[in-house]
This record gives structure tokens, C-alpha cells and sequence, in this order.
């Protein structure tokens, strides 16, 4: 059979991987068998039958010089025909496009990208030629050989004899057969897998020895685990490369008893902004591994959390339908939740340039609970950080409200797609003149928390581009400039009546100091931005028409405004309304009704330009 193209794509990556730690082919390799391990034992919870005959579950590692072979095996669960197809033969699971897209050729990231993805086993072609996986599903009296030498194509055959697990068959390289010497072997169990809760034992002249501690980590006391084993724990855990931003560990007593060992990373999961939003928190019962899927144990908008919780409390066979309405499950989800953001709010304040990078990677999402957990909400609204049209870096509301200026009396912010789109909008002019911070709002989530939220401090949340946006309480720290000329009301009009329905309404502008117009909500409408990703994503059909503020300050409004009852100018100031209507429309990002019209007015107002100047 061949390979699907995804998975030539990533073994291309492997054989030619430059990641000078090949050994972490090993760690990826028992940390599967220890999976498989696991999952057997759960389900020989609710049928025994499945681990009669070798219940002591244990992985073996199995050098032999002579056929120059390594063999990883395990006596788990095991995989049938089908699943040899779907777990090594193709990508069989959702996400698949968005992982690929992030491979970039370096060798580094694209390897912490293979692991994450649950597709670690890809990692062996780094020292074997040849792979050969012999497995027996347990429950099933087939078994199946699967080889392949990672070029293209994989055959797959029955198999007579073979005990129920898998045995994965290294054929290694010539320059890679350090990995046969029983010394090499332990140095790199002891370094990446001491952690595993299962005895990982090496086969020696026919002999077991165990070499790792085969003790689950987080039952041991923090004051005996080094960073080092913390950070294999987390790769292990997450699949992933990367080292842990911020490590979570301890054990719980009293009502509820149970041990965490949580992780932050440092990088974003490829499948972050997946739209199932999954947690991936394994669940245990008094060390046995139950499931990482559907645990409710951590509410999705901690969702980038990788690790384990072991509970003392929940029934061994409890299933995912049981652990959605278990009260248990609940109060480990409330309180871990309090846990988690008590320690971000410690690290947010003691050290607040780490935090600036946490909230690159994971603040979009953090931002989920504002709108999702209310019990949460004074934490989340202090963690919270945001570019400004003030300031570089990020800000936190307490930031804010401190640098509020006097006669503010609002929290002021502005939607765009970007930070760079944003701090280029006309609406900000005004703000800017009278040294008012606007807060920046780019993720979507934005459009549904603040108003959910309302306001903080008592200090209510009010966008920059409403009608509403009252700046004449707020002092300008420079002079506004020269006052609008008497004849500014009636172009006003003038450009009211050639607009018509149009737009809602045309006035002057308190917020414009540089540009001649902008479009503006009037109060108790949806914001521009908001309505914008509604009309993309088809939740709305229809426009609402906006407030179009004329600057009475800037130097063409003025000349235009002088131009009022002359000869001729009626018509003119018509076509300058419509000009500047979709000039505004253009700065908002807004796709132009008339795009033809548009052109033809601007040649116009040229060719009247140039023909004054000659």
C-alpha cells in the first residue's frame, strides 16, 4: 500500500531531519507503548478478559548486535489490520490541513510539530532503514505484520504466533547502531522516560532488568523532582519539543482528593483555535489512565494546558457520558480552574515580560472565559493585556484606569482585524490630540466579552468609533485649531441631502484632527468591525447605515465650506460628498457599493484639480 501523501511528506522530513538528538526517537517510541499500555488497562476494567494471561503491564527494550536490530515492545492494547492502515499509514484525524501548513522546513520546530500531532512513531526512520511493527489487538486471535522502509509505500500481512501488544523492529542504520549498546540504552531511558508509571525493562543475554524508576512522577513530592524530569514528563505528556512555560504541580485533600501536574508551554499547540476547542488533560483514577478526551476537567478556554489529574474520588469504570455530569468532576474543574489563573495572576505580576509572551501565544484564548465563566471573571479581567494607541507592548486594565485623563470617564477601545490596521484609524485622531489611551481589540472573542462585561472598575467599556465617544469633557492637550467656519453648517447640509439614505446621518466631528471625515456607530448599533465578521461569516444580510463626522478643521473642509453659495458649487460639494463618503468607507476596510462611480468621480475632481493648476 502507499503512504497517504501527508505522511511521505512528514517521513521526508524525517530521513532528512539535521535534529542532532536522534535519540529522542526512543522517548517517542516507549512513550507509545506506554499509551498502548495504558488504554488496555482501562478497558480491562470493564472486560477483563481482554488482559488474561499477562496482566503485568511493562514495556521491553531488546537489543541484538548481530541482526543489528532494536525492538521496542509492549504487551498492550495492540492494533488490528484497519488500525496498522489508519495510524500508520495515513493522518486520520481532523486538523490534518493546519498542521501541514505549519511545517517550515525547520527541522527543530517541524519535529515538536510531528510529535504534537500523535504521529511520533514516524520518528524511528531517523536511525532504522527499515521498520517492522508485529501486533495483536487484545480480544483478537489474528495478529499482522506491518513493514515499510519509509519510502513511499508499506505492506502489511498476516502473522502467525504473535502475542497480544506490538513489537516495533528497528532495523538501524550503520552510523546509528549506538543504540544497540545496552549503556546507551539506559543513559536515554533514564533521561526521557524515568517518569513512565510502568517498568520499561532492558533484555540482556536473555535477562529483564528495569531501568527506569517506574513510578508515576506526580505522586512523588515536588522537593525530589528536578526541572530535567519535569520537562521529559511534559514532552511525554504533551508530545511536544518545546520546554514548559509554567509547571503546575500538587496533590489536593480534604472533600475532594486528587493530584495535578499541569503544564503551560512555551509554544501554541498547532490545533489551538481547533473548532472542537478539546482540552488535552489526561484523566486518571488512583494511577490508572482513564482518558484525555471529554474529561471536563478543565473548561476550554484553558484548553492549551497539557498533563495529568489523578483522582481518588471517581469510580474506575466511570465512562465519558458518566464524567460530563459527575458532581466530582465539576468541583476538580472549579477549583483547578481557580488554581490555574492564581498562579498565571502570580506570574503576571512578578515577572510581566514572561507573562507579555504567554499572552502572545495564549491571550485570545484566555479571553474565552471572560465571556464563558463568570465565577472567573475578576481573575480573568486582571490577566488580561492589550496594545494601545498609546503605549508599546501590552497594558492591563489596572494600567489604564491608572493613565486615565482627567474628565475621562470611560474605558475607551477600538475593533480592527490588526493592531497595525487599528492604530491607523481616523477615529483615534481625536483621542490622540487629548493624550486619551484606546485600547486595541483584535481577536474576535473581543466583539462578544466587552459588552458581556460591560465595565471595569465602574469604569464602563465604550467604543471609539460610536457616536457617543464624548471628547469634550476631556481637556486636548493641544489646541484644536482654528474654529469652523460659519458657512461649515451649511455644507454640512449640502452633503446630507446629496447622501440622502446613504448614511444615517452627516455632522461634525470632535474626534478628527488629521483626516477630513470618518464613518462612526451611532449609540445602541453594532460596532463597524463586529457587524463587518457578522456580514463575512453570513450571520448578517443586511447594513446598517453609519454617521459620516466631517472634520470643520481640516484644510479642504474649509475650502469647501468657503465655496458654499458660490456659482456652480451645489453640484461640486455633492460630488465631494459622495468622495469622502468612500474615502471613509476605504480607511474602515469597507468594500466600495460603486467602485465605477467612485473612479469616475475621482478623474473628475482631478481633471478639475490639474486644470486649475495649469
Amino acid at each position: 500500500m502507499s503512504f497517504q501523501a501527508e505522511v511521505s511528506r512528514l517521513l521526508d522530513i524525517v530521513a532528512h531531519s539535521l535534529y542532532s538528538e536522534k535519540e529522542i526517537f526512543l522517548r517517542e517510541l516507549v512513550s507509545n507503548a506506554s499509551d498502548a499500555c495504558d488504554r488496555l488497562r482501562y478497558e480491562a476494567l470493564l472486560e477483563p478478559a481482554l488482559a488474561e494471561g499477562d496482566g503485568s503491564f511493562r514495556v521491553l527494550l531488546i537489543p541484538d548486535k548481530n541482526a543489528k536490530t532494536l525492538t521496542v515492545a509492549d504487551n498492550g492494547i495492540g492494533m488490528n489490520r484497519q488500525e496498522l492502515i489508519d495510524n500508520l499509514g495515513t493522518i486520520a484525524r481532523s486538523g490534518t490541513a493546519a498542521f501541514l501548513q505549519q511545517l517550515s522546513g525547520d527541522s527543530r520546530k517541524d519535529m515538536s510539530l510531528i510529535g504534537q500531532f500523535g504521529v511520533g512513531f514516524y520518528s524511528a526512520f531517523m536511525v532504522a532503514d527499515k521498520v517492522e511493527v508485529l501486533t495483536r489487538k487484545a480480544g483478537e486471535s489474528e495478529g499482522w505484520r506491518w513493514s515499510s522502509e519509509g519510502k513511499g509505500a508499506f505492506t502489511i500481512e498476516p502473522a502467525e504466533g504473535v502475542a497480544r501488544g506490538a513489537k516495533i523492529i528497528l532495523s538501524l542504520k550503520a552510523e546509528d547502531r549506538e543504540f544497540l549498546e545496552p549503556a546507551r540504552l539506559r543513559r536515554i531511558v533514564k533521561a526521557y522516560s524515568d517518569h513512565i508509571g510502568l517498568p520499561i525493562a532492558l533484555v540482556e543475554g536473555g535477562k529483564e532488568e528495569t531501568i527506569n524508576t517506574a513510578s508515576a512522577l506526580w505522586t512523588r513530592p515536588k522537593a525530589e523532582i528536578t526541572a530535567e524530569q519535569y520537562k521529559e514528563f511534559y514532552h511525554h505528556v504533551a508530545h511536544s519539543f518545546d520546554e514548559p512555560w509554567l509547571v503546575l504541580h500538587a496533590k489536593v485533600e480534604g472533600f475532594l482528593e486528587y493530584a495535578y501536574l499541569l503544564f503551560v508551554p512555551a509554544t501554541k499547540p498547532f490545533d489551538l483555535f481547533d473548532p472542537e476547542r478539546k482540552t488535552r488533560v489526561k484523566l486518571y483514577v488512583r494511577r490508572v489512565f482513564i482518558t484525555e478526551e471529554g474529561t471536563e476537567l478543565l473548561p476550554s478556554y484553558l484548553r492549551f494546558l497539557r498533563g495529568i489529574v489523578d483522582s481518588e474520588d471517581l469510580p474506575l469504570n466511570i465512562s465519558r457520558e458518566m464524567l460530563q455530569k459527575n458532581p466530582t468532576t465539576a468541583k476538580i474543574r472549579q477549583q483547578l480552574s481557580r488554581r490555574v489563573l492564581g498562579e498565571l495572576v502570580k506570574k503576571a505580576s512578578e515577572e510581566p515580560e514572561e507573562y507579555a509572551k504567554f499572552w502572545g501565544n495564549f491571550g485570545a484564548v484566555l479571553k474565552e472565559g471572560l465571556y464563558e465563566d463568570p465565577e472567573q471573571k475578576e481573575s480573568l479581567l486582571s490577566l488580561v493585556r492589550f496594545r494601545t494607541s498609546a503605549r508599546d507592548g501590552v497594558v492591563s486594565l489596572d494600567d489604564y484606569v491608572a493613565a486615565m485623563k482627567e474628565g475621562q470617564e470611560a474605558i475607551y477601545t477600538i475593533s480592527g482585524d490588526t493592531p497595525e490596521v487599528v492604530e491607523r484609524s481616523p477615529q483615534l485622531e481625536g483621542f490622540r490630540a487629548r493624550g486619551v489611551e484606546v485600547l486595541f481589540l483584535t481577536d474576535p472573542i473581543d466583539e462578544f466579552w466587552v459588552p458581556a462585561t460591560r465595565h471595569y472598575k465602574d469604569k464602563p467599556f465604550r467604543s471609539a468609533t460610536r457616536g457617543g465617544a464624548d471628547l469634550q469633557k476631556i481637556a486636548a492637550s493641544a489646541p484644536p485649531g482654528a474654529e469652523a467656519p460659519q458657512k461649515f453648517q451649511s455644507l454640512v447640509a449640502i452633503f446630507k441631502l446629496a447622501l440622502g439614505d446613504a448614511v444615517k446621518d452627516v455632522r461634525g466631528s470632535e474626534r478628527l484632527t488629521d483626516s477630513p471625515v470618518c464613518l462612526v456607530a451611532d449609540e445602541g448599533d453594532l460596532d463597524i468591525h463586529f457587524e463587518r465578521l457578522l456580514r463575512e461569516h453570513h450571520q448578517l444580510d443586511k447594513e446598517t447605515k453609519r454617521i459620516l463626522e466631517v472634520n470643520p478643521r481640516h484644510p479642504l473642509i474649509e475650502r469647501l465650506a468657503a465655496s458654499v453659495g458660490e456659482s456652480g458649487a451645489s453640484d461640486a460639494l455633492s460630488e465631494y460628498a459622495w468622495l469622502f463618503l468612500d474615502q471613509a468607507r476605504i480607511a474602515e476596510g469597507e468594500p466600495l457599493p460603486d467602485p465605477p462611480a467612485f473612479v469616475r468621480r475621482l478623474s473628475h475632481l482631478l481633471e478639475l484639480g490639474l486644470g486649475e493648476a495649469s
